[in-house]
């Protein structure tokens, strides 16, 4: 991968989607990715999502150089669950964890003016306008 490329593991619970990825810091360009969609499984599927993603791209847990996890809006306990998983890696491995809010990570890409949304439940949305990310 050259000299020295930062690979960071990102994590996002903040909807039913539970995502894990592996991406290059540099360019942002995603290795590999698990996405399982299950609402109510948010922590048994996070690290089986990790595991498979780092299988993926040909790569370990000791490859890593920092963490980034998702901070919502999203709904409470999917939210605790990518959290606290960020975590535990991030010590685990003695690297940095950062949050990000989850709508701007899916803004961040896109071109034009775009609206995320996504479903806040009970009839209500969480949602944020972006224009070329």
């Amino acid at each position: 991968m050259g000299p020295f490329v930062s690979i960071l593991l990102a994590l996002d619970t903040a909807t039913p989607a539970v995502t894990a990825g592996i991406v290059r810091r540099d360019d942002l360009f995603v290795l590999a990715e698990r996405v399982t969609v299950d609402a109510r499984a948010h922590a048994e599927r996070l690290t089986p999502n990790v595991l498979a993603a780092l299988a993926d791209a040909g790569l370990a847990m000791g490859d890593l150089d920092a963490v980034v996890v998702g901070c919502g809006p999203g709904p409470f306990t999917g939210l605790r669950a990518g959290m606290a998983t960020a975590a535990a890696y991030g010590h685990a491995l003695g690297i940095p964890v950062r949050g990000v809010c989850s709508l701007d990570a899916i803004g961040v890409r896109t071109a034009g003016e775009v609206l995320v949304v996504t479903d806040a439940r009970r009839r209500e949305v969480y949602w944020a306008r972006y224009r070329d990310g």
